[in-house]
């Protein structure tokens, strides 16, 4: 289909909206009307690389800002402030011509008739782009999901550094072994770049922060157990940067234990597979995601909770709705069970189908995805990181600065790049994190009924 042979928008698509719901106002066109829904990196970059053409865009988010999500541990164990990873992004968009962002969530594609239902009414479309990305996944097990601490949104990473000083500020009064165990017990789940990221900035604050904090407390008693369901770390990643991964944990005084999981935890212990417990007040689940989509899509076109598209990122049994990064779920030769979840697809995505979509424009044919794998890392703290780069396999410093490189160039934003440098940089030179603060208190849910107001 062309966009050549489509009717604008505002003669054709809000007529298909039903009378009964508010309609999003939103400027009458000539021309048709793109919307995406996602403020993430592939709906980002659609946007950007779409500017000065004959389209309407309409961009949803249920936040006004961007996230950098790979550096979210950071901000929870205390490296970053949140407003060095996050960007506004009205600001970030807006030399884009035609184009208007609404914060909203999305909660309904109504495909047949063409319009999305959201939280602040509902709006037409001619052509609609899935970019929702993905949430965490805790495969069905509630009391997991009530009580452990997800690092997939800027308010999670917030709400679990307040917990983790506070546990901190609680252990240097209580008179009770058990609970002082407990509190200074940090329990992570899942050996993927986030796990293992997590746990060394862990690692770090317990071996050059924290005991200069509390001086009063014992750090040969806190315990930094990272669990994962498998027998390596770094699944995705090649036996070098596992083998290194193991190496730098245990130098930050890290447990791991591999082909263990987590079976249940009600905020205080943590049940295991093995048949064995951990006593802890702080569990981060960091062990898997899933796609994060609205409702409204055929069953036919989901798979793994993610949404099956073709090689041009068009939904299954959809002409007019595309699907990019981490909810994008494209079978190939090369990836049997679709690309990694990670930001370099989803940009190459968005770049792709932006692409297209001008090919569209103009009345030629699409080209269909392939996806440039630039190589995978991750860090365990200073000095030590892993890099896998096509048959390269490397670890230490050098791939630790590498890894400080190539996020600090995707950090989106001069302003965000400078900020995060500067506090590399004195982090680095004076082993200190300066943004241990408490700014609200949280409350663990198992302790929400007993606090009086």
């Amino acid at each position: 289909m062309s966009f050549a042979n489509i009717t604008p928008a505002i003669t054709k698509g809000m007529l298909m909206v039903s009378e009964h719901i508010k309609k999003i106002p939103i400027p009458e066109t000539e021309y048709p009307r793109l919307v995406i829904l996602g403020g993430g990196f592939a709906g980002i970059t659609l946007v950007k690389k779409l500017s000065n053409l004959p389209l309407q865009i309409v961009l949803f988010d249920r936040n006004n800002y961007h996230t950098f999500q790979p550096l979210l541990y950071q901000v929870a164990t205390a490296g970053l402030e949140p407003d060095s990873i996050a960007g506004p992004l009205r600001k970030q968009l807006e030399s884009i011509k035609n184009f208007y962002f609404r914060m909203a969530e999305v909660h309904v594609i109504h495909a047949k008739e063409k319009y999305i239902e959201t939280e602040i009414g509902a709006m037409s479309y001619d052509h609609l782009v899935i970019a929702t990305g993905s949430r965490t996944n805790f495969f069905g097990n509630d009391s997991i999901m009530t009580h452990a601490f997800p690092l997939k949104q800027i308010p999670q990473a917030l709400d679990l550094r307040s917990h983790i000083l506070q546990n901190f500020e609680a252990a240097t009064v209580t008179t009770d072994a058990d609970q002082l165990e407990s509190m200074m017990n940090i329990v992570i789940v899942g050996g993927g770049p986030t796990g293992v990221e997590v746990a060394g900035a862990l690692g770090e604050l317990k071996k050059n922060v924290l005991p200069s904090d509390y001086p009063d407390l014992d750090f040969d008693h806190m315990n930094i157990i990272l669990l994962e369901g498998t027998s390596r770390l770094l699944g995705g990643m090649s036996e070098f940067a596992s083998r290194k991964a193991i190496k730098y944990l245990k130098k930050f005084d890290v447990q791991v234990r591999l082909s263990t999981m987590v079976t249940s935890y009600d905020g205080l212990v943590a049940e295991l597979s093995n048949g064995s417990s951990i006593k802890t007040h702080t569990l981060i689940w960091a062990a898997g995601v899933k796609g994060n989509y609205p409702d409204g899509i055929a069953p036919t076109s989901i798979e793994k909770a993610r949404l099956l598209v073709d090689e041009y990122n068009r939904l299954l049994d959809y002409d007019d709705i595309y699907a990019i990064g981490d909810i994008a779920l494209m079978k190939s030769k090369d990836y049997p069970y679709g690309h990694p979840m990670l930001a370099p697809v989803a940009i190459q995505q968005g770049n792709n189908l932006a692409k297209n979509l001008k090919r569209m424009l103009k009345s030629k044919p699409m080209k269909p995805f392939q996806y440039y794998d630039k190589g995978s890392m991750a860090t365990i703290g200073r000095n030590k990181a892993v890099v896998d780069l096509g048959k390269l396999r490397f670890g230490g410093l050098f791939a630790w600065m590498i890894w400080m490189f190539v996020h600090l160039i995707s950090i989106i934003g001069f302003r965000n790049r400078l900020i995060v440098f500067s506090n590399w940089v004195w982090n680095y030179f004076t082993y200190d994190k300066g943004t241990r603060l408490i700014i609200r208190k949280f409350i663990p849910k198992h302790k929400a009924n007993d606090v009086t107001v």
